[in-house]
């Protein structure tokens, strides 16, 4: 048995967080592996149910009121509260609880795959056979203060810790004293169907959370840079966070040639058909673990602009090519845009090629049994 234990993970068909670990669980399922997931109970919404044909306990961990820190990309804004920090502790051992019972339930050998350190890696019982993987989030919380020690503490203590950019290894070897991260490098599987080719004319397309780390705001200035050349470009912006209503203001104040347009958050095969019209995907975040759009944008050919200070987006582009590493300043990322535009869209499909290769969902699930065999004879 696998049990994946999470704070994210789909609550049902098209919702967004965790949207990635779906593919995973359901290969692994369709490889005869006996998958379950274990994630947090949402405002009381809580219980077992079956996702795609994989069970899923979602666990209560506080009132209903107070069940927000997953879902909705706010869990470090609001464990700054002695009130969230009370129902991280409860989350933490409602994930303990949870991951437990659904081991005492299996007929055989069973691994609890935390994804991300925190919380679900803290959750995991001491001596199971226990893998993590980092995403992103969670390894910003390594670079110093009471994250790093507490961090190092849960990843020395796991059988066997993956990450899903080398950038994001480094970052929890130097952090946690271990050797062994930088060979368990792995993204997330990406689903092959419905991500049609893109066949241009929509302009720029940004897909992010709206937080102060994905810069957005860096983006809407890049734009105004570009109508001031004459070469105005429109921006679909997708996605949600505590910096909409920051944002919305700042593009009111653009250049009158500068067409922003706030989706919101949108279910994955709405993202696909954006892609699908997109000349150029931006990426203006720093300290990314992956940049799981960037490589979604190269598999439907889209050429990407990221910052030099992006973290694992910046290997992800120059692995296989098909986009620009550009210095995080407004007039860089304008002359990264025009020069992709016009230069890298058949670079982009040549790498969105080898992506859809090297993230097909049964070669991905291959290898993390391999880890999952790893951690039961450790």
């Amino acid at each position: 048995m696998v049990v994946f234990v999470t704070h994210n993970y789909p609550r049902h068909a098209g919702d967004l967080p965790g949207a990635f670990l779906q593919p995973l669980a359901v290969t692994l399922r369709d490889r005869g592996h006996d998958v379950r997931v274990v994630a947090p109970a949402d405002r009381g919404k809580g219980g077992r149910e079956t996702l795609d044909g994989i069970p899923v306990r979602r666990v209560r961990y506080a009132t209903p009121a107070r069940e927000t820190l997953a879902y909705s990309g706010r869990m470090q804004e609001a464990t700054r509260s002695p009130g969230g920090l009370l129902a991280l502790l409860g989350l933490v051992r409602a994930l303990r609880a949870g991951a437990l019972a659904e081991a005492r339930a299996a007929q055989g050998d069973v691994v609890l795959h935390a994804h991300w350190w925190i919380p679900a890696g803290l959750a995991l019982p001491r001596r199971s056979a226990s893998l993590i993987t980092l995403h992103g989030t969670d390894g910003r919380l390594l670079h110093g203060g009471p994250g790093r020690w507490l961090g190092r503490r849960v990843l020395r203590h796991a059988k066997v810790v993956s990450a899903v950019s080398p950038e994001l290894a480094a970052i929890a070897e130097q952090a946690s004293g271990r050797l062994d991260i930088a060979s368990h490098v792995q993204p997330m599987p990406i689903t092959q169907t419905d991500r049609p080719l893109s066949r241009g004319g929509g302009g720029a397309v940004i897909i992010a959370r709206l937080t102060p780390q994905k810069r957005i705001a860096l983006a809407l200035r890049a734009m105004a840079d570009l109508a001031r050349r004459g070469q105005p470009m429109p921006v679909t912006i997708i996605g949600d966070g505590v910096e909409r209503d920051a944002l919305q203001a700042a593009a009111e104040s653009l250049p009158a040639q500068v067409a922003v347009q706030f989706t919101g958050t949108l279910p994955g095969s709405e993202v696909a058909q954006r892609l699908a019209t997109a000349d150029v995907l931006l990426m203006p975040a720093r300290d990314e673990g992956l940049g799981l759009a960037a490589i979604e944008a190269l598999i439907a050919g889209v050429p990407v602009v990221a910052c030099s200070d992006g973290g694992g987006v910046v290997s992800a582009i120059r692995r296989h090519g098909g986009g620009i590493i550009a210095a995080p300043t407004p007039g860089a990322l304008a002359d990264g845009v025009l020069r992709a535009r016009e230069e890298l869209r058949v670079d982009a499909r040549r790498a969105g090629e080898q992506w859809r290769r090297e993230l097909e969902p049964a070669q991905v699930a291959e290898r993390f049994e391999g880890w999952y065999r790893e951690a039961l004879g450790a």
